[in-house]
């Protein structure tokens, strides 16, 4: 939570400052976010305007999660930016007529400061995620996981399975059959020769 108090309703006053934070709890994605308790570095510029008050920052936190190709764990630095309005809780009845429809909508998606204090926590936590690689890798070229074995072939670059292709694989039982004894294409003692076409 922080207070704008000290910035007054005057229109271009401006208020700048530092602050650190505790992550919350589930700040990320099933594969990357913030640990909960992990320090957010939090800097912002309060800005009052005619309606409320306009808030702009960065956000900055160490991400920690697994790439997605080899599911080696892996850490990084995100710096997530950010920007919203806090309204007034009497600026909608001063500034704009009452009126239905597609501003009704707007106005469920407008914060509001509340005894001249916002809660950040909503849009900090927007700016973190949508700052969230979707896929993230331990390095750009990562060549991940064997799909015959699992084997992280980074650590095995000459890694490989005899290919069989699956359209030759029901002829792969009559290849040495002869030890089954169950089809021999030598000629029969005998019997006729084999006829060539």
């Amino acid at each position: 939570m922080f207070d704008t108090r000290e910035l007054g309703r005057r229109p271009g006053a401006l208020k700048r400052l530092s602050r650190s934070a505790e992550a919350p709890r589930d700040l990320g994605n099933e594969v990357i976010g913030v640990p909960e308790g992990a320090p957010i570095a939090i800097e912002l510029r309060q800005e009052s305007v005619m309606d409320g008050v306009l808030v702009t920052g960065t956000g900055r936190a160490t991400v920690k999660g697994e790439c997605v190709r080899c599911l080696e764990p892996l850490e990084r630095e995100l710096e997530a930016d950010f920007q919203e309005m806090f309204a007034y809780p009497d600026a909608d009845a001063r500034t704009r007529p009452a009126e239905s429809g597609d501003d009704a909508e707007d106005e469920e998606d407008t914060l509001s400061l509340e005894d001249d204090m916002f809660d950040l926590e909503p849009v900090l936590r927007d700016a973190v995620v949508l700052a969230l690689p979707l896929q993230p890798v331990c390095r750009e070229d990562c060549p991940g996981l064997c799909s015959e074995c699992g084997v992280r072939l980074a650590d095995d670059p000459d890694h490989h399975h005899e290919a069989v292709d699956i359209r030759w694989a029901a002829l792969q039982g009559l290849v040495g059959s002869d030890q089954d004894g169950e089809i021999d294409n030598d000629p029969r003692v005998g019997g006729d020769e084999p006829q060539e076409k």
